[in-house]
């Protein structure tokens, strides 16, 4: 298993750490999985054999019995490994129960602290934008997290790029805690965060990590053009997380990957995922299952290297159109790009 640091930190997280959406199994997470204490065990003892060192969850997870089983499962090995928890999404009925005020997250700190059985998380990160509350208010009550010891690092998820750099701002004004990382969406069958999210991330330093990498399924191998979905699995009429706008598009990239895994061998899932690992801004790709062999499958795309005409024909199936400005930027401008810039243009100057 490969390290790599957290952003500007000197934390060193797994490439693949275990997102834990399917514990508990709780309300409209029922969806997603059902795992129990016992099976938690099992995947965490996969995880920690594979090398894995990271586990992320939140509070609203099935809401809050995710860190619950987390915490139970965990047992002695705590101290063994990272815990990222989120906190922002609802937790109550009430006006407060909910956001990014100093209330609402020293509130919810605690009780994820209790539910995990721990002291301390190692990463806390704001779940989604707030944008009724002040930064200065957020930052400052997490300042004072980081200062009594029950949080160690902090990060953000589901942020815009200006959301990011106005928190990044606010932080250095005011001399709060400073964001290592961001949590964000990012496939082969979604990258519109090359657009902004990671050159943005590259220019200030801050570590990636990667929720719902294989789309939900979608780029699994299991969905396939003019083929019934496997029983017991979603339509992509009910997908909305992420949505589906042009399905032949997602099935040319359904296919190429499908191509390139039979090839060698192995799942169409493990060559998305090791497409992941290899984006130079990406620091830690999230994987989850609701079971045992799919976790197993998905732990081998670490040991995969792809190949340069592998990649590009992945990079070729699932390239973004260049929108204003940077198609005018790519015409005007080449010859004074940062390297963050040319992370997204670069592929469009013409050689």
């Amino acid at each position: 298993m490969e390290y790599r640091l957290l952003g500007h930190s000197g934390l060193k997280v797994s490439v693949l750490s275990l997102g834990t959406m399917t514990f508990g199994g709780q309300g409209k997470f029922a969806k997603t999985g059902q795992t129990d204490v016992e099976a938690a065990q099992r995947q965490i003892g996969l995880c920690l054999d594979a090398g894995i060192n990271l586990f992320d969850t939140a509070d609203v997870y099935s809401g809050g019995e995710s860190e619950v089983i987390l915490g139970k499962a965990l047992g002695g090995k705590r101290n063994d490994v990272l815990i990222a928890s989120k906190a922002r999404f609802p937790m109550g009925d009430g006006p407060n129960d909910r956001g990014s005020s100093r209330h609402h997250i020293l509130r919810a700190c605690e009780a994820s602290l209790k539910r995990l059985n721990t002291d301390y998380l190692d990463l806390y990160q704001l779940h989604q934008w707030d944008g009724q509350t002040p930064l200065e208010e957020t930052l400052r009550a997490l300042d004072d997290l980081v200062s009594s010891g029950k949080v160690r690092y902090v990060g953000v998820s589901n942020f815009s790029a200006w959301h990011v750099m106005k928190t990044l701002g606010v932080a250095q004004a005011s001399h709060y805690i400073r964001p290592v990382s961001q949590q964000i969406h990012y496939t082969l069958q979604a990258r519109e965060a090359e657009y902004e999210l990671l050159p943005a991330a590259q220019d200030q330093g801050l570590g990636t990590l990667v929720w719902s990498p294989l789309a939900g399924g979608l780029l699994s191998g299991k969905y396939r053009r003019n083929q019934a979905a496997p029983e017991g699995t979603r339509h992509l009429a009910d997908w909305g997380e992420p949505p589906v706008r042009d399905e032949n598009a997602l099935y040319d990239v359904v296919d190429v990957l499908v191509d390139i895994a039979e090839a060698r061998g192995v799942s169409a899932a493990q060559i998305a995922l090791a497409w992941l690992i290899a984006r130079p801004q990406v620091t830690s790709v999230i994987v989850g299952a609701r079971n045992d062999t799919q976790l197993q499958d998905n732990l081998k795309a670490a040991d995969i290297t792809l190949t340069t005409e592998e990649t590009e024909k992945l990079n070729a199936v699932s390239q973004l159109p260049l929108l204003y400005p940077y198609w005018h930027q790519a015409q005007t401008a080449s010859d004074r790009l940062s390297e963050a810039d040319l992370s997204l243009i670069a592929p469009y100057l013409k050689k």
